[in-house]
């Protein structure tokens, strides 16, 4: 406690404004706890950026913290680039703060003679990293917490590729941070340096996610769709693009369409959460629509609903709408002609129904840690092979490489033209789905995240995970693990053999067992919040489409039998 009081102390000096000294004060003559949640670490860069409740303290998100990471980004930028005027280009969101603190990193940048382009208002994620592009920007900032509770805000850094930063980049960023002192950042800018932007970089956006989302599908004029933004980004943008895509039947929930940071009608933003997408799967319901997409607040995942067997409308998993993303891009470049060059993506806790797609269609699939900032650095080590799109469990899919992070915009018009398509054609998005099932295996995933806040929380996670680890699972529902992936020392053992393998894939948290049988179980803490998260994937094989519903319930109970059997939940 010395310490944290010490650190405390540090935000009473002259340097820091009277808000925020008054604010520490405060907590040191009353709050002891809520002192040590905000000072006993620092924040740092995670999965998704940096990402954290909005305050006073090292470990909050405040323009201080905001301002050492932003000197210690502008002065690497220095360094590399020596013979060239910088430039980066910032994007914020809808959340509390965001546009005061968008300024502030403007500004810092400013100070450090890097020219800055700011958007003059909201912008969704991906439209943030084709601008680096677009711009020819050697960095671009986006000021979101993605789906967070409202407390929440955040900072992610994006290299000149329109990627979040890797390494080697990433750790020498951090490097110059940690080395830097709070006195050290630069507050006072040259404005001319500062510029704002806006429509011009929206048409080319725009136009951008019509090329390589629009496959001139049929049956547009008779698809109905329901749009929600859930108070966030996306309203500024996906409207627009399903309308130059030829879609005239889009409902957008109203109520929710207004950019608010208390997300005043959902109990979280965030449509992997049913109830987040609860007011439009009503309203489609009432006007007989055939699908509902909604967007977290930066507008990069994206949940989708479709009618199912029996006509009700039933919310996709990540998993589900990336195979049908996946597979729709395939067969629009088989049409073309499959040279075998081309490979997709996804992400280790994901479904490992996306090996057998590439296998089908004669293509690679290539497998990353959680985080599109690891398929951006696909794209980017592999120039010659072309990437056809791909994503994660966790709601969000990239089309192409023109945006270098998981895209809401461009997939949301993705999904529209399978489920256009596959309604002309007499079938369904759910039917086509099942079909999938038949053709490549039935694949079956569960997420199960615990949520420990705190000082405690994060040791309680940290335990859990070395409990893990030092009392490895030697079945699952019967079946004999077989394999055991450890991401932490990037080695895959055989169980049976006793042979340990390389993992080529850069170290971290996670843990893997395979059974027998393929059954999957991934254990994770998470990058961007207090939660520790466990991924779980079967799969069988499904005869004919007939048999889907009493193969579906086999799954599930398999499913419940393992949480049972392994306590979690």
């Amino acid at each position: 406690m010395e310490a944290i009081l010490k650190n405390a102390k540090s935000w009473l000096t002259d340097f820091f404004d009277d808000k925020t000294k008054n604010e520490i004060q405060k907590l040191i003559d009353n709050n002891t706890e809520e002192l040590k949640d905000r000072f006993y670490k620092n924040l740092e860069f995670g999965t998704g950026g940096m990402r954290g409740i909005m305050g006073a303290g090292t470990n909050r998100i405040n323009k201080y913290t905001l301002g050492k990471s932003t000197q210690g980004l502008s002065n690497y930028l220095n360094q590399v680039y020596t013979n060239e005027q910088v430039k980066v280009v910032i994007a914020y969101d809808c959340r509390h703060n965001s546009d005061t603190l968008a300024r502030t990193v403007a500004e810092v940048f400013a100070a450090n003679g890097i020219k800055v382009y700011l958007f003059s208002e909201l912008r969704t994620t991906p439209e943030l990293s084709f601008a680096v592009k677009y711009l020819n920007c050697h960095a671009g900032i986006v000021l979101t917490a993605s789906h967070n509770p409202p407390e929440y805000n955040g900072y992610k850094v994006y290299w000149t590729d329109g990627g979040q930063i890797v390494p080697p980049e990433d750790e020498a960023i951090v490097s110059e941070i940690n080395s830097l002192a709070f006195e050290d950042i630069k507050f006072n800018a040259n404005e001319s340096l500062i510029e704002l932007i806006d429509k011009e970089v929206d048409e080319a956006f725009i136009g951008a996610s019509v090329k390589n989302g629009n496959f001139n599908a049929k049956g547009k004029d008779n698809f109905k769709i329901v749009f929600t933004s859930l108070h966030g980004t996306s309203i500024t943008v996906i409207p627009e693009v399903l309308k130059r895509a030829g879609y005239k039947n889009v409902t957008v929930i109203e109520e929710q369409a207004k950019p608010d940071g208390n997300f005043p009608t959902v109990v979280s933003p965030n449509p992997e959460e049913p109830e987040a997408l609860s007011m439009a799967i009503k309203k489609a319901e009432e006007i007989g629509a055939d699908m509902v997409i909604g967007t977290d607040p930066d507008s990069d995942r994206l949940g989708v609903a479709v009618r199912n067997l029996k006509g009700e409308m039933e919310i996709l998993n990540g998993n589900q709408s990336m195979i049908m993303m996946t597979k729709f891009l395939l067969d629009q470049r088989k049409k073309k002609g499959i040279s075998g060059k081309e490979f997709i993506a996804s992400t280790i806790v994901s479904t490992p129904m996306m090996d057998s797609l590439a296998k089908a269609y004669g293509v690679e699939c290539k497998t990353a840690l959680t985080g599109f900032k690891w398929i951006a650095k696909m794209i980017k080590d592999f120039p010659n092979q072309p990437f056809i799109g791909g994503g994660e469990e966790s709601f969000g899919f990239m089309v192409g490489d023109f945006v270098r992070d998981k895209d809401a915009v461009t997939s949301t018009l993705l999904a529209c033209e399978i489920g256009a398509n596959a309604k002309a054609n007499g079938s369904s998005f759910y039917k086509d789905l099942i079909e999938c099932y038949v053709n490549y295996g039935f694949f079956k995933e569960k997420l199960i995240s615990l949520t420990k806040k705190g000082m405690s929380g994060a040791e309680e996670i940290k335990q859990m995970m070395v409990d893990f680890k030092d009392n490895p699972v030697e079945t699952i529902d019967g079946s004999k693990v077989v394999i055991v992936e450890d991401y932490n020392t990037a080695t895959s053992k055989n169980i049976i053999t006793g042979k340990v393998t390389p993992i080529d894939i850069p170290k971290s948290n996670v843990l893997i067992y395979i059974t027998q049988d393929g059954t999957k179980m991934a254990a994770r803490p998470s990058g961007t919040e207090p939660k520790i998260k466990f991924y779980f994937s079967i799969n069988t094989q499904l005869k004919n489409a007939a048999d889907y519903k009493k193969v579906d319930a086999e799954l599930d109970a398999k499913i419940e039998r393992i949480l049972k059997e392994l306590n979690i939940g």
